[in-house]
């Protein structure tokens, strides 16, 4: 695996080295050795997500959980493709309330590593997209937190119109203008 850091620091793109033969090919995609090497995490994943989405356009996120469950994601689209979007919201961090966006597809197989302190949301790129989530906090509905997807603050540009999106998700405000951030 190749371990690629992303202009948010702690949140990196991993792309696996697939090994090809006549059968096809095969790549690990985790490996806690190689995390603990290669960027100094020791991760002990408890839950894993699968999330189907039908319709291009779909927008889910922005999504976190508060302390104390703050949690590293491994997200990885396993079917069609989408734009990722991570937004940095740790207290002191460099880029607090900075963020990226990266495409995911099954096609270039890359992963996205998320620090805890980061919010997750993605918008998909082609009908029946699947993405795979790998936690390390177990979900916690009194922790669930989002921001508002247009909030003016983040000014996240998503790639296309959304066609769907949950009621909760656009139900998030936006950030109050004293918020200095995650305690992690």
């Amino acid at each position: 695996m190749q371990f690629s850091e992303t202009r948010i620091g702690g949140c990196y793109l991993v792309s696996p080295e697939p090994l090809s033969d006549e059968r096809g090919w095969f790549a690990r995609v985790f490996c806690n050795e190689e995390f603990k090497h290669e960027i100094g995490k020791d991760l002990q994943f408890v839950q894993i997500n699968h999330s189907f989405n039908s319709k291009k356009g779909t927008f889910r996120g922005m999504h976190f959980q508060n302390a104390p469950y703050c949690e590293d994601k491994l997200i990885r689209c396993i079917s069609g493709s989408l734009m990722d979007f991570v937004l940095d919201l740790r207290k002191g961090s460099p880029t607090f309330m900075k963020w990226i966006a990266v495409e995911l597809s099954a096609k270039n197989r890359q992963l996205i590593f998320l620090p805890k302190g980061t919010a997750h949301g993605f918008q998909t790129l082609e009908d029946h997209t699947e993405l795979i989530y790998h936690h390390t906090a177990v979900y916690h509905k009194e922790a669930d937190r989002g921001i508002l997807y247009n909030d003016p603050q983040v000014n996240i540009q998503l790639p296309l119109p959304v066609s769907m999106m949950s009621e909760k998700d656009r139900s998030y405000e936006v950030l109050d203008t004293n918020f200095n951030g995650i305690e992690l």
